[in-house]
């Protein structure tokens, strides 16, 4: 009777650990963001909007994450500890993060430091795209293996961000440097068109139904829009200074432009191509990340180490999250 009393008290303690160390046994999603002040991954409920766990990720900064479909798994390319363009250590490896247990499960070694920077996975080929710009190319994995098999040459030095049609078909690149964006054919594993935009750009963007691209100029306060149909910028958006990271939200209507030194985000209607409205949020705001219910959207705010919860109906910060020093990347692990 003892026995089945101690058995009636201890497996239910014992679910409850095995839930708190892995929310996916409740059935709950993460938001996952990348700390570069702290080389640490968050992993936050969004339920509570509280950080569950820091992960760091290695010696060397990580500046961007993905997660695999079935939200097991995180991807941080080490960087180095530069920015884009500077002087500074050369990364050549991928951390693989097991977020269950929170750990460092695998490493992805590129072979020489080619500063890996942005993962894409692309539910059409099931593949794992990841930006190494020193080589000027993308090196493609297999996300199950953690195998390199293959790359896409970009033709273009600092292919610092990429972004992937919906359709599986294009890959764009935001080269900072020589200010502009490579046009890949993913089957092909080409670069079919290099695009000028500035004399810098930053971060990358694909509309919802695939016709537009947007990045941001760097020497002026303005987003450029890519017609994917001809490969040409198809007009300018006037923005309150230079934006940063972008997102279409779900329902394809908006965009969401980060406006790092005015503290602030743009809402831009892409049915007009207008900007209609600006959001104060706290300090430096980076990457913009939508909710797969297309209901909020969270904005990475580096100066002050939290991420803005967005509500997209009413467009007011509805919470503010705490995440680790300098939280950039976002990405969402179901």
């Amino acid at each position: 009777m003892r026995r089945r009393y101690f058995l009636y008290l201890v497996l239910p303690l014992f679910a409850l650990t095995l839930a708190a160390l892995d929310p996916k046994l409740m059935n709950s999603p993460s938001i996952l963001v990348a700390n570069q002040g702290d080389r640490t991954l968050s992993i936050i409920d969004p339920a509570t909007n509280k950080e569950l766990a820091a992960v760091p990720v290695g010696g060397v900064t990580g500046h961007e994450v993905a997660a695999s479909p079935d939200g097991r798994t995180a991807f941080v390319p080490i960087y180095g500890n530069s920015g884009v363009a500077k002087p500074g250590t050369d990364g050549s490896t991928m951390a693989v993060i097991d977020i269950a247990s929170r750990k460092v499960t695998a490493t992805v070694d590129f072979g020489r430091g080619v500063r890996p920077h942005c993962p894409v996975y692309d539910p059409v080929s099931k593949l794992l795209y990841v930006t190494t710009e020193l080589d000027q190319t993308i090196t493609i994995l297999d996300p199950k293996t953690f195998k390199i098999v293959g790359t896409i040459p970009t033709t273009q030095p600092y292919s610092h961000m990429l972004a992937i049609s919906h359709d599986g078909k294009r890959g764009y690149t935001a080269n900072v440097k020589p200010g502009t964006v490579s046009v890949l054919d993913m089957a092909a594993r080409k670069t079919i068109a290099v695009i000028p935009i500035s004399p810098s750009t930053q971060r990358i963007s694909v509309s919802r139904d695939d016709k537009m691209v947007f990045t941001a100029d760097q020497t002026t306060p303005r987003l450029a829009v890519i017609d994917t149909a001809t490969n040409q910028i198809k007009t300018w958006v006037d923005l309150p200074g230079s934006g940063y990271g972008t997102a279409p939200t779900l329902d394809g209507k908006w965009l969401i432009v980060t406006v790092p030194s005015k503290s602030q985000i743009a809402i831009v209607d892409l049915r007009t191509l207008k900007l209609t409205q600006t959001i104060d949020v706290p300090a430096a705001p980076q990457e913009v990340l939508i909710r797969p219910n297309g209901k909020e959207a969270y904005v990475s705010c580096n100066v002050k180490n939290q991420v803005a919860v967005i509500d997209i109906d009413t467009w007011k910060v509805k919470a503010l999250i705490d995440a680790g020093k300098t939280a950039d990347a976002l990405a969402w692990a179901k």
